[in-house]
């Protein structure tokens, strides 16, 4: 067994996949390091040289700095480094299982070029026990090496909030862990490098991977409460937001809002500590609760619209629908496992015609995705019988509900899912 003892001033560090979370802490770590960052995808690559991110997670100045980073799609070009970060999707199968496929590759791909006293690093959201039982053991098939002999591992989960101007990756702090203490220590003192907000040291890898489930899963939970709260006081007659406005005035209520629940993160890493949870006997009823409840709302708020739609005698069968935002949040262009498609296609499983704008969402990324067509713009005639407003946009927000309502014809029906305008301007909200 060799002596970890490496030298943080001579690290050459790859980060594995330029997405949402790959791409910004690449950019950060050129700042003090020489960095390689590496993606699959010949046309990400392409795209980063020209200064173009889809994802718009870097400003203008961090894409102009951008050169700093030596980007590749050759893998050829990760031999020369020593820290490799692997930041790629884990996503969940059509079983809701979780997917390891791209995690599994990405450390094949990265044991291929391992060398002794080199160090592979975590961020990828797993539940625990995955960075050893799964991810080392690739590692040692693909390198011929041995793990905590000849090279070693860490993991620090992601932490970034698509779309948050406010909290960048250097205003959050990560929760940090290694394979021994020397290599938890050096993984802390290299994040400490870009981190301004701090590190928390956690006392293993299991530890590190547990918290961040219990991060997403824990906001899932909250949501479902408000979810639920939301299905129950439709049915009473009762506004749930003036609800849940009177409970805030208590100092110690936790403010949460009802809504749809999508993205790479929420909707999905519940699913891996249930998974885990399962395998060793747990019963994760409160979990997998508040998943099925979260999963009800895109049917919840279809048949809301089309109760509304039939009090004012509008047939679903031939009308024309429009829903506004297909991202899974506001202000970002993310699409990865929003529910707002299925809200799409129960519509148009029932007969209507659907227009789908988001001034945010890359219409080939929609069309390839999803297979929708986004529109261009907006129609400047009073042309829908129904509006959902699926997401809160500052572009929605500053054309106004009496501009959104100028685009139906009489009688319609304007459904506002976010609540992003008073009760009595539009015809209904969760």
């Amino acid at each position: 067994m060799m002596n970890f003892n490496p030298n943080l001033a001579d690290a050459r560090i790859a980060v594995i996949g330029l997405g949402y979370v790959g791409l910004p802490l690449a950019a950060a770590l050129s700042a003090h390091f020489a960095v390689t960052g590496f993606d699959i995808s010949e046309s990400r690559i392409r795209a980063l040289q020209q200064g173009k991110d889809g994802t718009g997670e870097l400003d203008q100045a961090e894409l102009a700095a951008l050169p700093r980073v030596r980007l590749s799609s050759d893998e050829a070009d990760l031999a020369s480094c020593t820290v490799y970060i692997i930041a790629v999707p884990t996503p969940v199968s059509s079983d809701k299982l979780p997917d390891l496929g791209p995690l599994r590759a990405a450390s094949q791909c990265v044991g291929r070029a391992l060398k002794r006293g080199d160090i592979v690093i975590y961020e990828s959201t797993v539940y625990p026990g995955a960075t050893e039982e799964v991810c080392v053991p690739e590692l040692e098939q693909s390198s011929g090496l041995k793990f905590n002999a000849d090279f070693y591992c860490g993991y620090s989960p992601e932490r970034i909030n698509p779309g948050d101007r406010t909290r960048r990756i250097a205003d959050i702090i990560k929760v940090t862990s290694g394979s021994t203490p020397a290599v938890a220590r050096f993984v802390d003192q290299l994040y400490r490098r870009i981190i301004r907000a701090g590190t928390h040291l956690a006392p293993s890898i299991r530890v590190a991977e547990a918290a961040k489930a219990v991060e997403n899963t824990q906001r899932d939970i909250n949501i479902a409460f408000a979810n639920e709260l939301a299905m129950m006081f439709h049915r009473m007659g009762i506004d749930t937001d003036e609800v849940l406005k009177a409970a805030e005035t208590k100092w110690n209520f936790m403010p949460v809002r009802p809504g749809l629940v999508g993205g790479h993160c929420i909707g999905v890493d519940p699913y891996y500590l249930i998974h885990k949870a399962e395998e060793v006997g747990a019963a994760p009823t409160l979990i997998r609760s508040a998943r099925l409840i979260n999963e009800q709302m895109s049917a919840h708020i279809f048949a809301r619209l089309a109760d509304a739609m039939q009090v004012r005698g509008i047939a679903m069968s031939g009308a024309r629908v429009l829903v506004l935002g297909l991202s899974f949040k506001e202000n970002c262009p993310d699409i990865r496992n929003t529910r707002i498609v299925e809200l799409i296609a129960e519509a148009g499983r029932c007969g209507a015609r659907v227009d789908v704008y988001d001034p945010w969402v890359d219409a080939d990324e929609a069309r390839e995705e999803y297979g929708i067509e986004l529109l261009n713009s907006l129609p400047s005639d009073p042309v829908y019988d129904a509006i959902v407003l699926a997401v809160a946009h500052r572009e929605f927000a500053a054309m106004g509900a009496a501009a959104i309502r100028a685009l139906t014809r009489t009688p319609s029906v304007v459904f506002d899912v976010k609540g992003l305008y008073p009760r009595d301007q539009l015809d209904g909200r969760l």
